[in-house]
């Protein structure tokens, strides 16, 4: 392929140009900032489930409780029906009242075996709801660490997409000028070869696969008319030659 000296070289810029936006997609796709709002994100969802077991818990101790309660109310107005039967003198017979007042008596045990499990459930209710209350602060803490996290992200993304665009426009620009032929070269080179359709011919190594030409190479690239378009021979990418070529 023949291509004018000063179009070859503008693959070098070319090949700049395409390095630079590589770079930044790299950069882009290894944002620090990603793998650690993953990090928290695993983390909010471990603390979200602390706290659904938390809530659980304040949950059936509440039922506990109301239970307690409700147990507490008909052993109650027993105990209040009987004490005003007893204190209005309706009971005349004297085994009767006898039976009466044991029975004040058991229920009177029994309110306070009551009120002990409802103060039991009480003080596990309170501390069941300190602790879910530690597990939402815990998972609303990680929350607000995530949501900054993701601002500064978002700010480096758009940094790198802005200047992601300006170096597709320099790109383009340059481009512009390539002959197709050689662009095509070019870009076919590029895609087999990890981005890298051209490299500079620097001291008689090639810049793309670092290998230093041979002899018989070298002769041959010396030899060469300027326009004819060289291949390295271990890499195939477009070698091009300028001063620091060494030839």
């Amino acid at each position: 392929m023949k291509a004018a000296a000063e179009a070859q070289r503008r693959l070098l810029d070319l090949q700049a140009s395409d390095t630079a936006i590589a770079q930044l997609d790299h950069r882009r796709n290894t944002l620090p900032e990603t793998a650690q709002a993953r990090g928290l994100q695993a983390e909010r969802a471990r603390a979200a489930e602390h706290v659904i077991a938390a809530e659980t818990v304040v949950s059936d101790l509440e039922l506990e409780q109301a239970k307690a309660e409700s147990d507490l109310v008909p052993v109650r107005e027993r105990l209040a029906r009987n004490e005003k039967r007893v204190n209005d003198g309706s009971v005349g017979d004297p085994k009767a009242l006898q039976g009466l007042i044991e029975e004040i008596d058991h229920l009177g045990h029994r309110i306070s075996d009551l009120e002990d499990l409802q103060l039991e459930a009480m003080e596990r209710l309170d501390e069941a709801r300190m602790i879910a209350g530690r597990a939402t602060e815990a998972k609303t803490g990680i929350e607000d660490k995530l949501r900054a996290l993701l601002r500064v992200r978002e700010a480096k993304l758009g940094e790198l997409a802005a200047e992601r665009e300006q170096k597709v426009l320099e790109r383009d620009a340059i481009a512009a000028a390539v002959p197709a032929d050689l662009l095509a070269l070019y870009t076919r080179i590029a895609d087999k070869s990890g981005g890298v359709g051209a490299a500079l011919l620097r001291h008689g190594r090639c810049g793309g696969c670092q290998l230093e030409a041979t002899s018989a190479d070298l002769e041959r690239y010396r030899s060469a008319p300027e326009d004819e378009v060289l291949r390295c021979e271990e890499c195939s990418r477009v070698l091009v030659r300028t001063n620091e070529s060494g030839l």
